[in-house]
């Protein structure tokens, strides 16, 4: 075990830094061959490796149990606790290791998708009002969705969507032989399904997924209310889904610098106390972000760290795009999780799996959003900041929870034994589509096509957790904003937790019950009634 540990340690640190180069400069010719030789040397060892699991799961139950009271071993009790619970899935050695090398063959479709969609696809380019060519591509798409020009916004959906119509066959291929690999995986190690068979690394009941989409079908009703909001601000006779993400008011006018953005940060998150605070001061105004864009560097926005090392963030910021303020308080709720579970976790313990990472990252936007608009009395900044975390919701848990549903019902379809065809994936997301967009939109039968176009389908049932987490979110922001008796304590226990107990447990210490609908319910809740204050803003009467 400390062989595995002091392994481990050495893997996670080269592996944090050849990662963090590319990001740094993704066309870099060294970065690239030093990341292909760690994913071969990581091919390696998992393959060698493969005896550990096999040899931990034969020893008798009897001498286990001796094994987990042994002084020696105190500081391993949670990852062999861990370990054992998969006993009923480890295969034999031979297996185990015939699966280790199974692994690239199997894990390659999502390359196979990325090289398809981000290098073989050309999508053109399109001319804006001011007669400007801009060029339309897999990551310019989005931003196209948000321009007021609804023309170019129209026009953008039908070229882009066009080349995947072009393609159509290949990438429903890609999606089927994904999903019978996730079948396959999980039969190989006696999973009663691939659902159950992703949870159970969580050890998440199955029950809890289907809660969140029973919970989030059943509230449905208030989202039909936004949309047609949306089509009545907007002027529009019908409501298209390329018209559900241009912001109802236009960006703020803002000169936020770096500097300026980490007070405001900081100032929205001082209800957490003085050691929070002050360590992520301390961080960010370091040497914690690489701020601003440069050649080569990866669009977005992360954090990463790793165990010794500093929590590092990532961005692109842009001082006149206020969202970015949002971006660096998200960014800095992930490096401040990882901060509190080193400072308090073993090596071994302190990894959160991505269930909890967005509980962090999302909770600081509450804040932040809190604290904005404790500070403004306009209108306008207002509408726009409220209109924000309207589309936060929607986009993290109406829109995830129908990603989570499509996944479901396709893997249940392979699992049943009938065929996943370009059609079964079309009709199957129409289906969502018109449960989830409701009779106020027109659905372009283009939109089907979005069912293959989705790079988290490529990681199974991991949509969910954005879903899950934002709920989460909600719910421990507005129990320390309502100031509950130790309420601060138990969040601050939660990051400290790291990954010492399953996602489920932590939550339910930091006073959140995520077996129950209670926080879906409450986000549901806050999303109608922030869209209450959004029609009262943009009313014509106000």
């Amino acid at each position: 075990l400390e062989f595995d540990k002091e392994l481990d340690l050495k893997i996670e640190r080269v592996h944090h830094f050849a990662s963090l180069q590319l990001a740094e400069d993704s066309a870099n010719p060294d970065y690239l061959t030093r990341m292909g030789q760690l994913q071969n040397l990581l091919t390696k060892i998992s393959e060698a490796a493969a005896f550990v699991g096999p040899e931990i799961q034969a020893i008798s139950d009897e001498r286990f149990a001796e094994f987990l009271e042994a002084p020696a071993l105190v500081e391993w009790t949670t990852r062999l606790r861990k370990i054992r619970r998969n006993k009923p899935h480890v295969l034999s050695e031979p297996e185990e290791r015939l699966l280790a090398l199974g692994s690239a063959a199997l894990d390659g479709y999502d390359e196979t998708f990325s090289q398809l969609t981000d290098v073989d696809m050309k999508f053109g380019a399109l001319i804006d009002a001011e007669g400007q060519e801009r060029p339309l591509t897999q990551s310019s798409y989005s931003s196209f969705l948000v321009k007021r020009d609804h023309d170019l916004r129209k026009r953008a959906f039908h070229q882009f969507y066009a080349e995947f119509e072009d393609h159509q066959f290949t990438l429903a291929a890609s999606l089927a032989y994904l999903v019978k690999a996730d079948v396959f995986r999980a039969r190989a190690r006696n999973h009663p399904s691939a659902l159950a068979a992703s949870l159970f690394r969580d050890d998440v009941p199955v029950a809890v997924y289907d809660g969140l989409i029973s919970s989030v079908r059943a509230n449905l009703a208030p989202l039909f209310r936004y949309y047609e909001l949306r089509r009545r601000v907007l002027g529009l006779d019908e409501l298209h889904p390329y018209d559900t993400y241009v912001p109802l008011v236009p960006e703020i006018e803002t000169d936020v610098s770096f500097d300026e953005a980490i007070e405001r940060v900081l100032a929205s998150l001082a209800p957490l106390g003085p050691e929070y605070v002050g360590a992520l001061g301390e961080g960010l105004r370091g040497r914690w972000c690489d701020r601003y864009e440069t050649k080569g560097k990866r669009s977005g926005a992360f954090s990463s760290g790793s165990y010794g090392a500093p929590p590092y963030i990532l961005m692109n910021y842009k001082r006149d795009v206020f969202s970015d303020v949002y971006t660096l308080a998200h960014e800095a709720g992930h490096s401040m999780h990882t901060w509190f579970a080193q400072k308090s976790q073993r090596f071994q313990d302190y990894d959160y799996p991505i269930f909890l990472a967005e509980v962090a990252s999302t909770f600081n936007e509450e804040f932040l959003t809190h604290h904005l608009l404790e500070q403004t009395t306009d209108r306008k900044m207002r509408a726009y900041i409220i209109n924000r975390q309207i589309d936060d919701i929607r986009g993290t848990l109406f829109r995830q929870t129908m990603f989570a549903e499509f996944e479901k019902i396709i893997h249940a379809i392979e699992e049943r034994g009938d065929a996943l065809t370009l059609e079964v994936f079309k009709t199957e997301y129409r289906g969502l589509l018109q449960a989830y967009f409701g009779e106020g939109v027109v659905l372009d039968p283009q939109l089907d096509l979005e069912s293959l176009r989705i790079p988290h389908f490529y990681s199974a049932f991991y949509v969910y957790k954005y879903a899950t987490g934002i709920s989460a979110a909600v719910a421990l922001s507005e129990r320390v904003l309502a100031r509950e008796p130790g309420s601060v304590e138990a969040y601050l226990a939660f990051l400290r937790s790291g990954g010492s107990k399953f996602p489920l447990e932590t939550l339910q210490l930091a006073g959140v019950d995520m077996t129950g609908p209670g926080p879906v319910e409450s986000t549901l809740a806050l999303f109608e009634r922030r869209l209450a204050e959004l029609e009262e803003l943009l009313s014509p009467s106000s």
